[in-house]
């Protein structure tokens, strides 16, 4: 039969080639890091401060709290394109305010599908069979405001990821593995900040960080061979540069670490609550991303953004680099966002898998959407 090590090689490699060796495949289940939507996805893959809808289950839990309403959002990508592989990734998210408890509960739903194998006999080649290989993960949160200025949220996750389908050779495991993570933000957005010589950037500038996939490891043969979850901190802000009655411009800034730490092939990694202390070796480890969002138009009519923003990664350390791009619509209560990355824009290589990746996201919002004196960034 194929042999079930490979094919989890296989599956890590897939998202984080061609450096899983270091940070990023240290890490089993790493569809729990592709960034679920297209907002978010054009701006460099940054949103930790910004975190203003239904996708702040994943960029950072808190934001929630600052919203209002209800919204559903749906985000499908095929992932990948340069391997031409049935590799395609789906989100759905939802959020929820409600008056009763102060607070915003969500629900968001993760799908990766790796396509079908062959099954082949022990020793043979000649194919027996086919299975489909996915990683699926449901999330469920809360969020709410401490003060004016300070939000906090939480989220709870299922993970299911199905390699295999039946136990391989003299193998122990199925190939199916089930964890469970959390995640913890944290979300500042001051009323007042008087900054020397810019002035008062109350209401215009917001703080994030969010410490997600906090869990056991998981494990597809035997706990002997057990693979930590991709732990991350990720901190950052948002700034409205300007706004008028028509017009806001965005920036975006995010710093983010793999909290992950697996000193060689040959030893275990440490539990997550080590690792989160252990490894901080290098600098270096920590990807930066920016991002800057334009919009034109009516709040209450309709509304079209332009965005753009740049994602780098140490070469030592997976080497991804990239620009992205994206446009938005948004009309009543219905939105449609794309995003776009580019690697040979930015010196990147043009062979990276993940070069010329798509994604298409769609939300409907109703209900007052936010609080009249904390609305950030405009048009949310």
């Amino acid at each position: 039969m194929l042999k079930l090590k490979f094919v989890v090689l296989f599956a890590i490699g897939l998202f984080l080639a061609p450096n899983f060796a270091h940070a990023q495949g240290e890490a089993a289940v790493p569809f729990l890091l592709v960034s679920p939507d297209s907002r978010a996805g054009g701006m460099g893959e940054s949103g930790v401060g910004l975190a203003d809808n239904a996708a702040a289950i994943f960029w950072n839990p808190a934001g929630l709290a600052y919203l209002r309403g209800s919204e559903v959002q749906l985000t499908h990508s095929n992932w990948l394109p340069q391997f031409h592989l049935d590799l395609f990734y789906d989100y759905l998210a939802y959020r929820q305010y409600i008056d009763d408890i102060d607070g915003t509960i969500s629900a968001g739903v993760t799908f990766m599908n790796f396509g079908e194998f062959i099954r082949t006999g022990a020793g043979s080649s000649t194919p027996i069979g086919t299975f489909r290989s996915f990683d699926v993960a449901a999330t469920v949160g809360y969020a709410t405001k401490l003060t004016e200025s300070i939000g906090l949220g939480f989220n709870f996750r299922v993970i299911h990821s199905r390699l295999s389908d039946k136990p391989t050779a003299q193998e122990q495991g199925s190939g199916v593995a089930t964890s469970i993570s959390f995640d913890i933000g944290a979300m500042y957005r001051p009323q007042e900040l008087d900054i020397p010589f810019i002035g008062d950037m109350g209401d215009r500038v917001s703080f994030g960080a969010n410490l997600s996939n906090l869990g056991p490891k998981i494990y597809y043969i035997d706990q002997e061979q057990a693979d930590p979850i991709p732990t991350n901190l990720r901190v950052g802000y948002a700034v409205r540069l300007f706004e008028n009655d028509y017009n806001s411009l965005t920036l975006t800034n995010d710093f983010n670490k793999l909290l992950v730490t697996k000193h060689d092939s040959t030893t275990q990694a440490d539990p997550f609550y080590e690792a989160i202390f252990t490894s901080w070796k290098s600098i270096r480890q920590i990807n930066f991303s920016v991002g800057l969002e334009y919009w034109y138009g009516e709040p209450s009519d309709f509304m079209f953004a332009l965005r753009t923003g740049f994602f780098y990664e140490d070469p030592a350390y997976g080497n991804r680099k990239f620009a992205t791009f994206g446009a938005g619509l948004r009309y009543d209560l219905y939105s449609f966002d794309f995003s776009y990355i580019s690697t040979s824009l930015v010196g990147g290589d043009i062979n990276h898998p993940l070069a010329q990746t798509l994604r298409f996201s769609l939300s409907m919002k109703w209900g007052e959407q936010h609080e009249s004196v904390r609305g950030f960034p405009r048009g949310i």
